[in-house]
């Protein structure tokens, strides 16, 4: 089968959605009605967890509407969104801190922890799963922090066991750095773990929990580390992002929810006016558009399911996905598999060590999807796959 008959021929329909639906939808992207056509100039991008349905309809109308009063300074766009955050997870708004993508927040964070230690002249370490994203890594190693890598086990999950154990045989202070679910397997590590953790650390223990992805998960054994927040503890962040699930990923917004003694010392490393007034507006848009978040998800569902379907009838072995994207196994060198779908039009990410031998493929739409499982169906006839 190739990829026109596929994509003409599929049937797929999860949660009362089918794959011909997504087309015709109000959310589509306009440039997606069009006819699938992939060349060198327009690849098929399917490397770098965006999201291509493309933002909310209503925060393109509000960054259209803000644009006349755009010689403003963004205060009150910023301080509307951080309210509206607040009030998201039933919080303050002094629970909340912008950043310019949740990387700043990250980074925000590393340099507080670090200069926490520094001015009580104690040690200073991150600790990470290996692999997870690396920005925390990025941001502490000029700081001179000591990078603790523990790696994923041989299912690929957390080793939370041996993480909590370098904690705490470290006299210093410890950052720990957990991605949820993780980037690049799309797993989860299980809430209960993860808070029992949290609430059993010791005082010079940090927790910096990333939920980048979190609006995508499902299964109702996640919690969200929010609740940690909500309960009172106070040795850790949660960072989350409107790159994901909103399509935002360009407009670079952001944040963090902790306690508020947190939130105002991680405020002394963000950068003012880190939030301009497009994406403030588009962000706040787009977090009361709940009907678009809900047929965003269900498009990643149905996307994930087109994949997950292919891999095993392929039998290629995969990570389960909570997330945006898929961990899978790749036949022979990561690399020249990635050359030859760049040969066909087709982005996929990169391989992490130190799990080799995998390829994250983010999820577009689902009929971006069906025309990359046909070219994966080609290459296993041609025996690269």
């Amino acid at each position: 089968m190739n990829r026109r008959s596929f994509l003409t021929s599929s049937s797929l329909v999860i949660g009362g959605l089918s794959l011909s639906s997504f087309v015709s939808s109000a959310y589509a992207n306009e440039a997606l009605k069009n006819k699938l056509v992939f060349n060198a100039e327009n690849p098929l991008l399917l490397n770098f967890n965006e999201n291509s349905l493309g933002m909310s309809p209503n925060a393109q109308k509000a960054i259209i509407a803000a644009l006349p009063n755009a010689f403003r300074y963004p205060d009150d766009a910023r301080s509307e969104l951080i309210s509206e955050l607040g009030k998201e997870f039933k919080l303050s708004d002094k629970h909340i801190t912008l950043g310019n993508g949740s990387s700043e927040t990250i980074q925000a964070v590393v340099q507080f922890v670090a200069n926490k230690a520094q001015k009580e002249g104690k040690a200073v370490q991150l600790i990470v799963p290996d692999p997870t994203f690396n920005y925390a890594e990025l941001y502490a190693e000029p700081l001179g922090v000591k990078i603790v890598k523990v790696p994923v086990d041989k299912t690929l999950a957390f080793d939370l066991a041996t993480m909590q154990k370098k904690a705490q045989e470290f006299d210093g202070i410890s950052m720990v750095y957990l991605c949820n679910p993780n980037n690049p397997t799309a797993m989860l590590t299980p809430s209960a773990e993860l808070s029992n953790w949290v609430k059993s650390a010791k005082e010079n223990v940090f927790f910096i929990i990333d939920e980048a992805y979190a609006e995508f998960v499902s299964t109702p054994a996640f919690v969200s580390a929010i609740t940690l927040v909500a309960e009172g503890y106070k040795n850790l962040i949660v960072t989350r992002t409107f790159s994901k699930i909103y399509a935002l990923a360009g407009l670079r917004v952001g944040y963090g929810v902790a306690a508020p003694e947190v939130i105002a010392d991680v405020d002394v490393f963000v950068s003012i006016d880190n939030t301009n007034t497009a994406g403030a507006v588009a962000a706040l848009a787009s977090l009361k558009d709940k009907a678009y978040v809900e047929y965003s998800r269900k498009s990643i569902d149905v996307s994930r399911q087109v994949v997950v379907d292919a891999l095993k009838e392929l039998n290629i072995e995969y990570a389960p996905s909570h997330a945006n994207f898929i961990f899978h196994k790749v036949k022979g060198d990561v690399k020249t598999y990635q050359n030859r779908m760049k040969d066909a039009n087709i982005m996929v990410g990169r391989e992490f060590p130190p799990a080799l031998g995998w390829s994250r493929l983010t999820l577009g739409t689902p009929e971006e999807m069906s025309y990359f499982v046909a070219t994966l169906k080609e290459f296993r006839v041609k025996g690269w796959i």
